[in-house]
């Protein structure tokens, strides 16, 4: 039985790309089906791919090729919390290096125009530190990067 909650995200006919380098790129990630149009429809034609049933992180996804009607903006973002640097450079590099956009403050797009937000738990924890000097600092220290640098962050919480 299909999720009784799924997020739709339209493309220009590359839902299958995008959820296929998802699936290669995220953990807990899975091109779950495909399902052709079952006849012509105005951006595309009868055996076209039409949608795709996909999980992000386990998150219940269908791409939807509706044309080129539509395009993303940074009003959807997915969150990922990375556990330490590596993970945090690898997704960051996966996303970027492979056709996407670098933004501020760990935020990123893919080549589909998602957008992401690669964000170390280090980072949210050090933005909550019940010590508002030391949030502040940490806060301003991720209003200067692209991607997140932990060992950056961690030493404007300290006050290094």
């Amino acid at each position: 039985m299909p999720p009784k909650n799924t997020i739709c995200l339209w493309y220009d006919g590359t839902a299958l790309d995008a959820a296929t380098f998802y699936a290669e790129t995220f953990p807990d990630t899975e091109v779950r089906a495909i399902h052709r149009a079952p006849g012509d429809y105005p951006s595309g034609k009868e055996g076209d791919v039409l949608t795709v049933e996909f999980t992000v992180m386990g998150i219940p996804c269908l791409g939807l090729n509706g044309g080129p009607a539509f395009s993303h903006d940074e009003a959807f973002s997915f969150q990922v919390a990375t556990d330490d640097q590596a993970e945090t450079d690898r997704l960051w590099a996966a996303i970027v290096d492979n056709g996407g956009q670098a933004s501020a403050c760990g935020w990123c797009r893919d080549r589909w125009g998602i957008s992401w937000q690669i964000t170390p738990r280090a980072l949210m924890e050090a933005i909550a530190d019940p010590d508002r000097a030391a949030a502040k600092r940490a806060f301003e220290a991720m209003m200067t990067m692209g991607r997140i640098d932990i060992a950056t962050i961690e030493a404007a919480r300290r006050g290094d």
